[in-house]
């Protein structure tokens, strides 16, 4: 069984995935080409912001914009320990100190009552600046912003939403990345919408901000192109992947509805599961789009061994919290007391296959794996 299905959906799309690359081939312009601004258009409509920015990578969306924010070797930027590496890497790319934040035990995102306690202990030590939150929506649940915006604001850090694996999932009725200061996302293949490579996008308001960002992902190109007023990147969205992302957004829309489906379809049947300690729980005022379905167990070393040998895969996400990364060493800020929430998890959790054509018989099968463990 795959754990991600994407040959499913390529073949539903295959005619039109075909004809939007030849298009590509036939004007040759693969860099900058005219479906990347159309699609920035397209993406920027769907999220309900003024500017999206594309990119190479769901990397070099953090990058971007906190390297436009101009971070100092002692400004600190807020984040989870409980993510993928990428978003305390770029925070320390981009010149700042990642400061680690224990999560919320329901949504595995950051919780703000300790967010507000890290930011006030940093000012009290005055070692380092606070600048800047990195909140992240884990695994499609869009974190708690109607908590950590205004916390931030009275503080006067900007906040970056990495929305990395929640594009399109929704808080209050707002689509993600659409708040905060500005917000990013990944298209690598695996994600809800994902490209056939790499790709990301930023979204923002802030024009000025946004035109920063446009600058610096073509090596800080002024309105002269022999003339860099920024320090960059070779940041820039291949013409094909635009092409291809431009396909696959026109059954998006469908394809989140999907996942409610195949979701609530696990749930009901997870819930009556002793060995469980832990199935998703989506608060009511947001709408996932279930980038992994991830649960918790005591057993996990008995329940993985079982769906091993049923050809079933269940990746662990994640099985070290950043803070204990070697790479983080000497690099972040890190509470002493640690991270109990966050270590917790990561020594109960793994996921199961998830995708929009995942079928009933196949979540039956799953299911009845792990309920025969005990």
């Amino acid at each position: 069984m795959q754990f991600i299905d994407l040959k499913t959906q390529q073949e539903r799309i295959r005619p039109q995935i075909d004809a939007a690359i030849q298009r590509v081939l036939e004007h040759g312009r693969y860099i900058m080409g005219p479906e990347v601004f159309e699609l920035e258009k397209v993406l920027a409509e769907f999220v309900g912001v003024e500017h999206c920015v594309s990119c190479s990578s769901g990397t070099d969306a953090l990058l971007l914009p906190l390297m436009a924010y101009d971070l100092g070797s002692t400004d600190a930027v807020f984040t989870t320990p409980f993510t993928f590496f990428a978003t305390p890497e770029a925070i320390a790319l981009a010149g700042g100190v990642p400061v680690f934040v224990d999560i919320d035990p329901d949504t595995y995102n950051m919780n703000s009552v300790k967010l507000l306690e890290t930011i006030e202990a940093v000012e009290s030590e005055g070692r380092l600046t606070p600048r800047g939150v990195v909140p992240v929506d884990l695994f499609g649940v869009p974190a708690d912003y109607d908590e950590i915006i205004p916390i931030a604001k009275e503080h006067g850090l900007f906040v970056l939403t990495d929305s990395a694996q929640s594009f399109g999932a929704e808080y209050k009725g707002r689509r993600m990345p659409g708040l905060g200061d500005v917000g990013a996302t990944s298209f690598f293949p695996a994600k809800p919408l994902g490209c056939y490579g790499d790709g990301g996008a930023i979204f923002t308001n802030d024009s000025e901000l946004a035109g920063t960002m446009r600058s610096m992902r073509v090596h800080g190109q002024g309105e002269d192109k022999y003339n860099n007023v920024h320090i960059g990147l070779n940041g820039r969205l291949d013409t094909l992947q635009a092409a291809i992302l431009l396909e696959k957004m026109k059954i998006y829309p469908e394809e989140i509805d999907l996942r409610q489906k195949v979701a609530r379809m696990y749930i009901e049947r997870l819930g009556a599961i002793a060995s469980l300690s832990r199935i998703p729980n989506i608060p009511d005022d947001c709408r996932s789009v279930f980038a992994q379905f991830c649960i918790e167990s005591d057993r996990r070393t008995v329940i993985q061994a079982a769906l091993e040998a049923a050809d079933i895969p269940s990746p662990i996400y994640y099985a070290k919290p950043m803070h204990k990364l070697d790479a983080m060493q000497g690099v972040a800020y890190s509470d002493p007391a640690g991270f109990p929430v966050a270590e917790g998890a990561s020594e109960r959790i793994f996921a199961l296959p998830f995708h929009p054509y995942l079928s009933e018989n196949d979540i039956d099968r799953i299911v009845e794996v792990i309920a025969d463990c005990g």
